[in-house]
């Protein structure tokens, strides 16, 4: 399954990559205020739909732009969890800092998943239970054991309360590490959490398709994911924190006040 949905990603990452030799063709559409969708966005989404569906017919699938399929209930064994573009706003302004996220759910349970960077060809994929890997080479989180000597990345939704929010969350971690990063793809924060390149990751308002890749990878990866009063639930409200063992415990206490 984990193969079909790398096969699935390199289909998308060739549609997304030959639209980004001329973004000024791209067409943008606002969903809401700053949130943006363009036409690459479900032409990837439907070539990775189109490869999972025809090896798994009976399968489900939920992606950020075609939403829940019509066979998605909760008797169905596996749900795929699609994000074509994770960090839109910054494929359209030719910023290379965006990925396509994949996971599958069984019976609610993320089993695979897989975040893959068309810029860098670096391709994460984890299985529970079986570890954490990018371009089939082992990851682990850091083992940075104070907050005071790490670096985090976050970023914010779309809207004035979200971005005020935002701000008074920056201000309190930024005084506590060594510098925060907001390079708007939470997908592909995660994954470079799982990878040892960020030490933690805190978000709130994030949809399922944003973090359920790569919240399995930092789990496989020796990192814990949870919401911001330290515990689990977080898949509902989208409220999350992810880091190693020791960097998340010291997170918590400083992120609990904007539960």
């Amino acid at each position: 399954m984990l193969n079909t949905a790398i096969k699935a990603a390199r289909r998308a990452a060739t549609i997304i990559n030959r639209a980004s030799f001329d973004p000024d063709r791209i067409v943008v559409t606002e969903k809401q205020h700053n949130d943006f969708v363009t036409d690459i966005d479900p032409a990837a989404e439907q070539a990775i739909v189109e490869i999972l569906s025809k090896a798994y017919p009976d399968h489900a699938f939920l992606g950020e732009e075609s939403g829940p399929s019509a066979n998605l209930n909760d008797e169905v064994e596996y749900c795929w969890i699609i994000d074509p573009i994770d960090g839109t706003t910054n494929f359209m302004h030719g910023f290379p800092q965006y990925c396509i996220s994949i996971a599958l759910a069984q019976r609610g349970v993320v089993t695979q998943g897989l975040v893959y960077d068309p810029v860098r060809n670096d391709l994460f994929t984890a299985t529970k239970g079986a570890g954490a890997y990018l371009n089939d080479k082992r990851i682990r989180v850091t083992r940075h054991d104070r907050l005071a000597n790490t670096l985090l990345a976050t970023g914010h939704g779309a809207g004035p309360r979200a971005v005020s929010e935002y701000l008074k969350m920056y201000e309190v971690m930024a005084e506590r590490c060594q510098g925060i990063r907001s390079a708007g793809a939470a997908a592909l924060d995660l994954a470079n959490v799982a990878a040892g390149r960020i030490d933690g990751f805190y978000q709130k308002g994030l949809k399922q398709w944003d973090f359920a890749a790569g919240a399995l990878l930092v789990s496989e990866a020796g990192g814990i994911v949870g919401g911001f009063d330290g515990e689990s639930g977080y898949e509902k409200k989208g409220d999350l924190i992810a880091a190693s063992p020791k960097v998340f415990a010291q997170m918590v206490p400083y992120l609990t006040a904007f539960v």
